[in-house]
């Protein structure tokens, strides 16, 4: 899918990054699609350099790679990879909902409401990236209530890691006869925060990272 011209201003560099790091994680870079730097420079509307240093700091992150006789693609995961980014993620996202918990204030409850009331719209449409955004935001919330900047930095890195596996379980979800089942662990984060409830918030994330690492096991016995 072409990507769009960006309008020049401020550094170029960074602008090519956001925008291919964007349509990564949109998924209209999908995993394994080439990054022609030409064809891409005349998309975007620039030279090739920046377009060879937005690819270089998006394989700094995980989101490229360099592959023989193909060049730059979008990443792909192995199901040993994908374990360890959610097994990692587990970790983190526990202890960020222990601590978010006990220290979420009223603003921050009312804009969880908020990012629920929108995913709930988004599944009622069908509408699987909107759906993810959403509840990214609604956790994001949550755990920056915890106060420490650098634990949701690593949280949103993983996120970012592991969006194009996320964008296919989320899509596969929609497909199914059941996608209300996408609010279940966030309807009950939400109660669970509410009531100050520091244990049961942290029994419904790690419940909620397990069904996910028991998906990707499921797949690895079903390939």
């Amino acid at each position: 899918m072409p990507l769009p011209r960006i309008e020049l201003s401020g550094r170029v560099g960074d602008q090519v990054f956001a925008a291919m790091q964007s349509a990564i994680l949109s998924g209209e870079l999908a995993v394994g699609d080439r990054l022609r730097i030409r064809d891409l420079a005349e998309e975007l509307g620039t030279s090739v350099m920046p377009v060879r240093e937005a690819i270089r700091r998006l394989e700094e992150i995980g989101l490229a790679e360099s592959l023989p006789y193909r060049g730059a693609v979008v990443r792909g995961f192995t199901h040993t990879e994908l374990l360890e980014l959610y097994s990692t993620r587990r970790l983190l996202e526990i202890e960020a909902t222990r601590l978010g918990t006990t220290r979420v204030s009223p603003e921050d409850l009312a804009s969880m409401r908020k990012e629920y009331a929108a995913m709930e719209t988004a599944v009622a449409d069908g509408d699987s990236l909107e759906y993810l955004d959403s509840d990214e935001r609604f956790l994001a919330i949550l755990y920056r209530a915890a106060a420490n900047s650098v634990l949701v930095e690593l949280i949103q890195a993983l996120w970012n890691r592991c969006r194009s596996y996320k964008i296919l379980g989320a899509r596969q979800a929609f497909d199914t006869a059941h996608p209300a089942e996408l609010l279940t662990w966030q309807e009950q984060l939400l109660e669970a925060a509410s009531d100050r409830d520091e244990t049961r918030a942290t029994t419904i994330t790690a419940a909620s990272l397990d069904a996910a690492i028991d998906r990707i096991r499921a797949s690895m016995n079903d390939s």
